[in-house]
């Protein structure tokens, strides 16, 4: 018998018997259930959809001199949050952002978070 019989031997595919069936359902079941279940025990939805704020408050304006308003755009180490956590719109992510690193170079907002 040559290395390729002993290989494609191997790795034949044999069809499924029933008692693998259900072992595999078995562990399924220790798992946490059937996949289709998500709506019944909350699911990776969404809670609600997030909304710019500067959108929806047009009096709100991006400006790197506001430290309170862009404090909330920057975690503790000092990085930007992404738009997908911010709810930003892409406009007013870039505003935000220019805003930021405008206001790091002038000293307003730290580049790093202060260690110690």
């Amino acid at each position: 018998m040559t290395v390729n019989e002993k290989i494609t031997l191997a790795t034949a595919t044999r069809p499924p018997s029933p008692e693998r069936a259900e072992r595999a359902a078995d562990r399924g079941a220790e798992r946490g259930g059937e996949r289709g279940d998500d709506d019944k025990r909350g699911g990776r939805g969404f809670g609600r959809k997030k909304v710019c704020r500067f959108c929806a408050d047009r009096d709100l304006v991006v400006d790197f001199k506001d430290q309170a308003t862009l404090k909330y755009f920057v975690t503790e180490r000092g990085k930007i949050i992404p738009r997908r956590i911010s709810g930003n719109c892409a406009l007013h992510q870039r505003d935000v952002a220019k805003a930021i690193k405008r206001a790091r170079g002038v000293a307003l907002l730290p580049y790093q978070a202060v260690v110690g």
